[in-house]
């Protein structure tokens, strides 16, 4: 189960950060990682990283402005969101790889308005 929070309303330039935490069977999830989704739109790859390791990846819209990171101990995720624009806005969802390698696991989404 994937739980996600830290969402809300937020001026154009200013951040917010995005949590995560996974309970139950986790043992399996190599990826975790962010999506979003604006009304009318398709859903769109945030940012993912490699639960051991720690490599990231950013989809183009968000490098050099969100950060993903994790908490081992705490089975968390964090997506920092820096210098957030109104095309920023969004559901944002966060998910998990299943053993086949895909996004198999999802969390509720969690709204991020960015807006003056």
């Amino acid at each position: 189960q994937l739980q996600a929070s830290g969402g809300g309303l937020v001026q154009p330039g200013g951040s917010l950060r995005l949590s995560c935490v996974a309970s139950g069977r986790t043992f399996s999830i190599s990826y975790r990682g962010w999506f979003r989704q604006a009304p009318g739109k398709p859903r769109e790859f945030v940012a993912s990283i490699k639960w051991s390791g720690g490599t990231t990846y950013y989809g183009d819209s968000v490098k050099d402005r969100f950060t993903i990171s994790r908490n081992n101990a705490e089975n968390t995720v964090y997506l920092q969101m820096n210098s957030l624009k109104p095309e920023d806005t969004a559901t944002y969802s966060c998910a998990a790889t299943d053993r086949g390698g895909s996004w198999g696991y999802w969390g509720q989404g969690t709204q991020v308005t960015v807006s003056s």
